[in-house]
């Protein structure tokens, strides 16, 4: 029992005077690292050294061509006190070099040697090769390669010129941080922002807040986005857009890529044309600035203000093609470039839309597979299956062509199999039918219409508001005249093959002229209406 509790004390106070030296020896050990970690600043060279009492804290004045070495730092200066601390302070053309690739000047330079840290102040630099930087007062971390300044700076990077009031840097990743009036600037384009991100390898720019693009061509505004200044391309988000000198492009996220001109937008598209006064909105648009082309697909929804009221048009695609279109500089070489160069100008602008077509307007409504709008005369032509509704008059044909006046409907040409159909009830409609008719209008009222080939016409002859009988005629031309867009008189130009038909002695089959179609459940009835099918 005995040796078993010698043993044990003998034991327990060799564990004590163990962990005693194993202390003892990491704090040692501790002490050493820390030390090592501190590098002494040493003092290369100065033609005059002395030791000044005054200010203490076993301070040394240097004089005359000054030069420390601090690890892998090089620091010149006219003059500098070096403190027992390992710090100094340094004084007149002050020049630090790090690792042969990293200089930084100033008029005047604290400097502490266990921390690596330096303040330069009165124009200070720092100077990278690819990038020089200018402020008032630089903080600089020599051990991470790091710095930031909180007065106005000037960097320059090759072309690009960037000042800020606040700035962030990273010299060995490449990557600075600027706030505070933001401004880039480089031959193509300034840049305006509240905080910025750039990378002087890769030449691309982070923007947040609100931010503008400006170059000769356009401006681009958005509130979050990137771009690349090598390759010119870029990104926008949060109410972005693009203008330019007679569009605006807006979207949930914008592509914009500069040098081929061409714009990207995605989600709440809208599209504004201030030459052709169109207002377009849709899911997905792509702008070709060169060719002056914009297309918009998803939900796509046109808009036409005119004469205090709006003209609503929708397609799955929308094309609007302006009368501007111009080469790119780095295009200009191609051979469809020069070709495009040569054709001569013209002044008109084109819209396409096509598949599912609808249109309404107050007094007038539509409906066509494709249909395209020219500026230059002013025509809108609709093709396959065409309908227009206007008041109480259906007008069909294989193909109709519209000529639109500053306010209103001027014409109308029908070719084809070209109906014009009126609803007395139910069972009977007013009909004319030939191969080619051509409508006039007041104030998007037909009056007039001319019928050239295989004229036919049904028309109910009415006392009292009452249908009293059937006229049923064969002309080859014939002019009818509408009042309050009814049916009022039809000139025969031709000898005409007509008969006056008692409702009761005509057969309700017969009142029917061949291909008639009554297309009454697909004409819109308001906006929403137009995106039905």
């Amino acid at each position: 029992m005995f040796s078993i509790n010698k043993e044990f004390t003998f034991n327990h106070k060799k564990t004590f005077l163990f962990f005693i030296l194993k202390f003892a020896i990491s704090f040692s050990f501790a002490q050493n690292s820390e030390i090592k970690s501190h590098k002494k600043v040493e003092i290369l060279n100065a033609n005059i050294l002395k030791f000044d009492d005054k200010i203490g804290n076993g301070a040394k004045r240097l004089i005359g061509e000054v030069k420390f070495k601090h690890e892998n730092v090089f620091l010149y200066c006219d003059s500098a006190y070096f403190y027992s601390d390992n710090s100094l302070d340094a004084f007149s053309h002050v020049h630090i070099i790090q690792d042969d690739t990293i200089h930084l000047y100033g008029d005047f330079l604290k400097y502490n040697g266990n921390t690596k840290k330096a303040v330069l102040t009165k124009n200070a630099i720092i100077d990278k090769g690819d990038m020089h930087l200018t402020t008032d007062v630089l903080n600089y971390d020599l051990s991470t390669s790091t710095g930031f300044y909180l007065t106005p700076a000037r960097i320059i990077n090759k072309e690009n010129v960037l000042t800020s009031d606040k700035g962030y840097f990273y010299t060995k990743t490449n990557d600075l941080t600027f706030k505070k009036n933001v401004v880039l600037t480089n031959p193509q384009l300034v840049i305006n922002c509240d905080t910025m991100r750039y990378n002087t390898a890769s030449k691309i720019t982070y923007f947040k807040g609100p931010t503008t693009i400006k170059s000769k061509d356009n401006l681009i505004y958005c509130e979050d986005g990137w771009y690349d200044t090598n390759k010119d391309i870029s990104r926008f988000r949060k109410n972005a857009y693009i203008l330019t000198k007679d569009k605006k492009m807006f979207g949930d996220s914008l592509y914009y890529d500069r040098k081929n001109g061409i714009g990207r937008a995605v989600r709440n598209v809208h599209i504004i044309d201030t030459v052709q006064h169109l207002d377009i909105t849709g899911n997905i648009a792509i702008y070709k600035e060169f060719q002056d082309l914009s297309i918009v697909t998803g939900q796509a929804l046109l808009s036409q203000i005119n004469d205090k009221d709006t003209l609503f048009l929708h397609a799955d695609t929308l094309k609007s093609l302006g009368s501007n279109p111009r080469i790119a500089d780095s295009l200009k070489n191609k051979t469809d470039s020069i070709q495009l160069a040569n054709k001569p100008k013209s002044n008109s602008n084109k819209l396409f839309a096509y598949h599912k077509v609808k249109f309404y307007k107050k007094d007038m409504q539509g409906k066509c597979d494709s249909l395209v709008y020219t500026s230059v005369d002013s025509t809108m032509r609709m093709y396959h299956m065409p309908t227009l509704w206007s008041d109480a008059n259906q007008l069909t044909g294989d193909s109709m062509a519209i000529v639109i006046g500053s306010k209103s409907i001027k014409t109308m040409e029908l070719k084809g199999s070209a109906f014009i159909i009126s609803k007395e009830d139910s069972l009977r409609f007013n009909q004319v039918r030939g191969k080619y008719m051509k409508g006039f209008f007041k104030e998007n009222k037909l009056y007039l219409v001319n019928v050239n080939g295989n004229g036919q016409t049904i028309y109910y002859a009415k006392e009292d508001e009452q249908i009293k009988a059937v006229n049923r005629a064969d002309c080859s031309d014939l002019r009818i005249y509408l009042k309050n867009n009814q049916m009022d008189k039809i000139t025969f130009i031709n000898k005409p093959d007509a008969t006056l038909f008692p409702l009761d002695k005509v057969d309700i089959k017969d009142l029917k002229l061949k291909d008639f179609t009554w297309r009454e459940e697909h004409r819109p009835l308001s906006q929403k209406d137009i995106f039905k099918w």
